[in-house]
């Protein structure tokens, strides 16, 4: 607790009185307290005369967590519920965040929350503590700001854009430099990618969930998959469809020209040679419908920019931004409709693992029956794509403000 003192940057302090919290076991039934408290807690609290004051000084930690952002307590984006107190090998308090309150300590650059516990025979007290999370940024990162800096402004106001005021000028100067960094990381994993064995590039990738997608292929329909730029996105891609040779041919990426036109035009023959379609986003829908007609996969990358007449408005981190139109699609084929989220970390993998640099999640929720009016994605997908940037902010900066 005495070095998460010295980097902490805000402290939510609660006091809750015991009789209140021994009213309430009295008086409530298992499923209510199930709702303020988790099963680990309700667990080691015991049964005995102490039961009282030990959920009291848990409850009074998790309202202390609560205090530590004002104004997603008042928005209604976490509750008391959302932490929990558990505790380490020697007895220690530990928060845990709950899925709700993930995204809100990502955020606001929290890397986790430290607690401090007591009670007397009236009052239980918590104190809590956030200590935030810091960029770590390599060498190339620096270099490339001070050499190099392209987009640097529309970056560092997507990250602005993403935390607002909640994270100081030296966090956003770093994670500019981290996203530089992370982009010299793709274009050299991008270049060396091309020279490694077919065994090699499988081992690069973790496909999770493939089965959902199997499922809806199943129904003799084309698959439209929702997914975005994570990690290096061209590299995952490929070497994820070495898993299932028998699907090549069969994926077709949607996707936007990029800049400059040399490296979109290398970027479309690798996905070719590679094994998928390209579509151009503009005056593709007859192409689209061919190939779910066909039972192929349509790829939607969700992230970019789809202004007038392609795209429609949705609400992203409070501002407005453009994403495409793809009921229009859905109403037209009934195709089956599937999330994918790709994750690629493969500075901190090597270490932990060598053989898990990416992760590529087939996510098996279905969608909703497709709706009689062209409409956005749907606000799930858009929560998700919000929610991966705060956790990996160093990320697909530098084209997110359109």
């Amino acid at each position: 607790m005495t070095r998460a003192a010295s980097l902490a940057t805000r402290c939510g302090i609660d006091t809750v009185e015991i009789a209140r919290i021994d009213r309430l076991l009295r008086e409530s039934p298992r499923s209510d307290l199930e709702r303020l408290f988790s099963a680990q807690e309700l667990h080691e609290s015991g049964d005995g005369p102490g039961r009282s004051a030990s959920l009291a000084a848990r409850f009074a930690a998790k309202e202390a967590c609560v205090k530590l952002f004002p104004r997603e307590a008042a928005l209604g984006e976490i509750e008391p519920c959302d932490f929990a107190v558990a505790r380490d090998a020697y007895g220690a308090p530990q928060a845990v965040i709950g899925p709700r309150a993930a995204p809100v300590l990502g955020r606001n650059r929290i890397r986790t929350i430290a607690l401090s516990l007591t009670h007397d025979r009236i009052n239980a007290s918590a104190v809590a503590l956030a200590v935030p999370e810091r960029a770590k940024v390599p060498l190339a990162g620096r270099i490339i700001d001070r050499l190099l800096p392209i987009r640097r402004g529309v970056i560092v106001e997507n990250l602005r854009r993403v935390f607002g005021a909640a994270v100081p000028d030296e966090e956003i100067e770093r994670l500019a430099q981290a996203h530089y960094a992370h982009l010299w990381q793709l274009v050299g994993e991008f270049v060396v990618f091309r020279g490694l064995s077919d065994a090699r590039k499988a081992a690069m990738v973790r496909v999770e969930n493939h089965e959902a997608l199997a499922r809806a292929l199943a129904r003799n329909k084309g698959a439209l998959v929702l997914t975005g730029h994570f990690g290096n996105w061209e590299v995952a891609t490929i070497a994820g469809l070495n898993h299932f040779p028998q699907m090549r041919g069969r994926f077709h990426f949607l996707r936007r020209p990029i800049k400059p036109r040399w490296l979109d035009r290398l970027v479309a023959w690798r996905f070719r040679g590679a094994g998928f379609g390209v579509l151009s986003k503009r005056g593709s829908l007859d192409a689209i419908l061919d190939r779910l007609a066909a039972g192929d996969i349509v790829v939607f990358t969700f992230d970019q920019h789809a202004g007038p007449p392609d795209g429609i408005e949705v609400d992203f981190f409070g501002h407005p931004a453009w994403t495409f139109k793809l009921a229009r699609v859905r109403r037209q084929t009934r195709a089956a409709l599937r999330g994918s989220a790709g994750d690629n970390r493969m500075r901190e993998r090597r270490r932990r693992d060598p053989a898990q640099h990416a992760r590529v999640q087939c996510d098996a929720r279905e969608a909703d029956p497709a709706p009689s009016r062209a409409v956005v994605l749907g606000a799930p997908a858009v929560e998700v794509v919000a929610s991966t940037i705060a956790k990996q902010p160093n990320q697909g900066m530098r084209c997110a403000a359109q």
